[in-house]
């Protein structure tokens, strides 16, 4: 890759603020001495200054999302609500390009992964709108004549939503496009480092209230730091704090909201793992562990770092994977050129990770056989090109058992599944998991109670490229939490059990005689 494929960071900018100009947003307030500001990880440099909220701030926007839900939003019809995302829908068909472009420049994404994120968010309004006639309750037999004995489910309040990086947009919808059907308002507290996508996110959805007549208070965006989250955190209106990012931060969430009574969603981390059994195709299990393993730079939460092969064929897969990642190397570079398949690492704390942590994995007896290397360094001055890695371990060291949010795909052996499965289930961590078999016996065995600990477990696929129609969530330390499709939307509502009297008398339950 020649060094005339960087972009000028200025053209950037200037890119960044012709996307915001197009969605129809407000020019960020691009202030001299601004406590933030907006950056790129392609140049690694800052694209201009952006004023951040404070906690007052915090407090202003909770406020007023409080307001919209208790002095409208909650009583307004559930398929009136879905009007509201189903046109946040067209706006975001109309503007795929724009905010792609924004998820590019903010996150480093190549462009194909970046207008797939946003296909992510046209798709969950879809399922959300479809949601909005669908928010069933039960009706179940009582046990005493004239009683009817049902379920009904009602809107919980005010949803913070914080999110990270390198999801900036899809994570975003898949909790706001639920909660609003539900009946909720929603505050967003995005990644310090993805501010723009969030700006334009917020300023389409304030054009489809707006279009359709619903409160602009429905929504708020507050941007700034771990300040501002916290005092999302602590806020006693909201009523349910949905997070993702790492296990250290869910750690310190969740305690906070549970003393206060709250409700929390997790999204933390992943050391997401593939089985390959003997009988597995290995053409699927190339073209699925390169891309969850590479693409986002491995900066994925379903990001493949573990391979569990089977001894008989580990050789092989090894090899092939390899010859898959030298390819890779002329791939690496600008995002938006339409050859390169591996973008930046976000900043200097993912290299300085990977460094590290191939260093920890050399001194366990690990062989590094392909890549790790920086790329661009002197032409890219701050900005963070690698090389994707792949290195053949003797075993699930500690540093293997540890989530390194960079391109290190770690390649251990198995005997029996048994064994596999023991590997496989061996880190703190449960999201996505996959096995590579023909045989379907082995494939029923993984799915089982006996087998994959995760909450994702897929067969002849990789552990990345989840669908929103699907609950998106893991166990363990990945913090148990549900996203998306099947009946996540459940954690957006209160569930309320109904007995109704229409029989003129009042039998009391189980028998009771009183008075």
């Amino acid at each position: 890759m020649s060094t005339s494929a960087l972009p000028d960071t200025a053209a950037l900018a200037e890119r960044a603020r012709t996307a915001l100009d197009r969605c129809r947003v407000d020019r960020p307030r691009e202030t001299a001495g601004a406590a933030g500001a907006a950056r790129t990880p392609i140049t690694g440099q800052e694209l201009f200054p952006l004023d951040h909220d404070d906690t007052a701030s915090v407090d202003g926007a909770v406020t007023a999302a409080h307001g919209a839900f208790t002095s409208a939003w909650r009583d307004t019809p559930a398929p009136v609500r879905g009007q509201l995302v189903h046109r946040l829908g067209a706006l975001l068909r109309e503007h795929k390009d724009d905010l792609a472009e924004l998820v590019t420049i903010e996150a480093g994404k190549i462009r194909s992964e970046a207008l797939g994120e946003v296909q992510e968010m046209i798709d969950i309004c879809d399922l959300a709108v479809g949601l909005s006639r669908q928010l069933y309750g039960r009706t179940m037999p009582s046990e005493r004549p004239g009683h009817r004995l049902m379920e009904t489910w009602h809107p919980l309040g005010v949803v913070g939503v914080i999110t990270a990086f390198n999801f900036p947009v899809a994570v975003w919808s898949w909790n706001t496009c639920v909660a609003l059907v539900c009946g909720d308002t929603v505050v967003w507290k995005p990644s310090e480092l993805t501010p723009l996508t969030a700006l334009a996110c917020h300023g389409l959805l304030m054009r489809a209230a707006a279009d359709v007549g619903a409160p602009a208070d429905v929504h708020r965006v507050v941007l700034g730091g771990r300040e501002v989250g916290e005092a999302l955190v602590e806020d006693r209106r909201v009523a349910l704090l949905s997070a993702t990012g790492s296990t250290a931060m869910g750690r310190a969430v969740a305690p906070r909201v549970a003393a206060r009574m709250g409700r929390y969603l997790l999204e933390l981390g992943g050391n997401n793992a593939a089985v390959v059994a003997p009988s597995a195709d290995l053409d699927l299990v190339v073209r699925g562990s390169v891309f969850s393993a590479a693409g986002t730079a491995g900066q994925r939460c379903t990001t493949l770092r573990r391979l569990i092969v089977h001894e008989d064929v580990v050789e092989e897969v090894a090899r092939r994977v390899v010859d898959a990642y030298k390819q890779l190397r002329d791939r690496i570079g600008d995002p938006f050129e339409e050859s390169t398949l591996v973008g930046p690492l976000v900043g200097e704390r993912g290299y300085t990770a990977m460094r590290s942590a191939l260093e920890r994995a050399g001194a366990d007896g690990g062989e590094v056989l392909v890549g790790g290397g920086r790329r661009l360094a002197e032409e890219a001055g701050d900005a963070y090109y690698v090389e994707p890695a792949v290195v053949r371990m003797p075993g699930q060291t500690e540093v293997v058992r540890e989530e390194t949010f960079a391109p290190i795909l770690y390649v251990m052996s198995y005997r029996t599944l048994e064994e596999a499965v023991e590997l496989h289930n061996g880190v703190p961590q449960g999201l996505s998991s996959a096995i590579f078999t023909q045989d379907q016996a082995e494939a029923e065995r993984f799915l089982s109670a006996a087998g994959a600990d995760c909450g994702i477990v897929n067969v002849n696929i990789g552990t990345s490229g989840a669908e929103i129609g699907g609950a998106f969530g893991g166990e363990k330390d990945t913090g148990g939490g549900r996203e998306s499709g099947s009946d996540s939307w459940k954690a957006y509502m209160r569930r309320a059990t109904n007995t109704v009297n229409y029989g003129g008398e009042l039998p009391l339950a189980q028998g009771v005689r009183f008075l």
